[in-house]
């Protein structure tokens, strides 16, 4: 007697696991299993399990689809406990597209999470400050202020005696330390205003802001547009910008990443520039991609694709436009961190390791692991700051292995990162991070 085996449909009843399937479910089976991703994951080196290995994740991304397993019991945290760096895309020998699968799965994680109320205390605060605070600059600023007078009136110094953020929220205290000194709100450019090229104009550009950067770095926004006139750059700050829609992304808020998205195609395509410049690596790649976020919108798609291809990191241009004007010669040894998402999205590797070469008198050295993350990740520190802390150990580590006197950043999470590393680990040798633009524009007195 033959017995004949019914194929299992692998199509998924319920609603989410519907949707993952239909998302990713042809991109988990791209994978091989190979492992070439594992030397390159900075959670698989800490951990050592499978569960934290991108192969790993991918595979249960694969079984949730199926319903082999629950989304929410056996996905939701080895999802939450990527970095989301994406080294493992260039390690990829077949081009698994790992972030896709990955937003994709927390998109889905979230809305299920949402729907069945179990979303925990601490991610209806982080839902709303993302919602209220992050989309509008006006608020960004205005905290950025609050914040200026908050170290200007030394309340920041009581408020470290006494502990009073510790017992809040240890991790949180930890950074309000290593925050940078922030200087007068009256130096910060103004939205909307152009600032003129140095010399002959070589390109009019739209200066992208940022959340982080334009609230409690605005000195490194400042120095950008500085150099960037330098280099023969009319820069325009464009107005009705809004928060590129990365950490939107990373929590899996695809909806108000997808209208962030359009608002700032809308507001850059007004501004008339030849490109659309940012000086923060993660910023950056979500404003990379922002193709890929609208692709199954026709009306948005070549939008898109024209946002993408006028959107350039800061190095870019400056190599593009230089050699800039330096004035003072550099001090002791520099070494430099990739940030993941300038590095493995947007491919920039070499123009920022050009600046710090070309700087007088400075002395490269490279950085063994500077491929590997951080552990900063976002607001991933904060969320997970015990298993980012293992990570950053191990990097100054390293960066103590050069004797630099300076190690360089491009992104205000990584220089957050760097900055509690130095603070957490002595040193014989003085060591300070800084952003790149905060580099160059000490070599070129500004």
């Amino acid at each position: 007697m033959t017995v004949v085996k019914k194929e299992m449909n692998p199509i998924p009843d319920d609603l989410h696991s519907k949707k993952l399937f239909e998302l990713t479910y042809e991109d988990t089976n791209k994978c091989i299993q190979c492992g070439y991703c594992l030397p390159v994951c900075p959670t698989y080196k800490m951990m050592g399990k499978e569960t934290a290995s991108p192969r790993g994740r991918i595979n249960l991304v694969k079984m949730a689809a199926e319903r082999k397993i629950d989304i929410e019991e056996h996905l939701a945290e080895p999802i939450d406990l990527c970095l989301g760096c994406r080294a493992c895309e260039v390690a990829c020998p077949v081009n698994v597209p790992y972030g896709h699968i990955l937003e994709s799965a927390k998109e889905v994680i979230t809305e299920k999470q949402t729907k069945q109320n179990h979303i925990k205390r601490q991610g209806k605060i982080k839902k709303l400050v993302l919602t209220k605070l992050f989309p509008y600059p006006t608020r960004m600023r205005a905290v950025g202020n609050m914040f200026w007078l908050y170290q200007a009136l030394r309340v920041n110094k009581l408020v470290q005696k006494t502990k009073i953020i510790e017992k809040i929220s240890p991790s949180m205290a930890q950074f309000e330390k290593v925050l940078p000194k922030l200087e007068s709100p009256t130096k910060r450019n103004q939205i909307g205003q152009v600032i003129p090229a140095k010399g002959t104009k070589k390109a009019r550009v739209g200066f992208f802001i940022g959340c982080i950067m334009d609230g409690l770095m605005y000195k490194i926004n400042r120095q950008s547009i500085e150099l960037l006139s330098l280099a023969g750059c009319e820069v325009v700050v464009v107005q009705e910008q809004q928060c590129c829609g990365a950490l939107h992304s990373h929590q899996g808020m695809n909806k108000e990443a997808r209208g962030l998205a359009k608002a700032n195609i809308i507001a850059f395509e007004k501004s008339g520039a030849d490109y659309y410049v940012n000086n923060a690596g993660g910023c950056g790649a979500m404003l990379h991609e922002y193709d890929h976020l609208l692709d199954d919108e026709p009306e948005w798609k070549e939008r898109a694709r024209q946002f993408v291809s006028k959107t350039k990191d800061i190095s870019q241009l400056l190599v593009q436009f230089g050699p800039l004007p330096f004035k003072k010669d550099w001090e002791g040894i520099i070494t430099y961190q990739d940030s993941c998402h300038l590095r493995n999205v947007q491919g920039i590797i070499e123009p920022p390791r050009q600046l710090l070469k070309s700087i007088p008198g400075a002395m490269y050295i490279e950085l063994k692991s500077s491929h590997m993350c951080c552990g900063s990740g976002g607001i991933y520190n904060l969320l997970h700051f015990e298993e980012s802390m293992m990570i950053l150990d191990d990097k100054i580590k390293d960066i103590l292995s050069t004797k630099a006197r300076t190690i360089v950043t491009t992104n205000p999470g990584c220089l957050l990162q760097m900055n509690l590393g130095v603070e957490r680990t002595p040193s014989a040798v003085p060591l300070r991070s800084l952003h790149l633009v905060e580099v160059l524009a000490e070599a070129c007195g500004l």
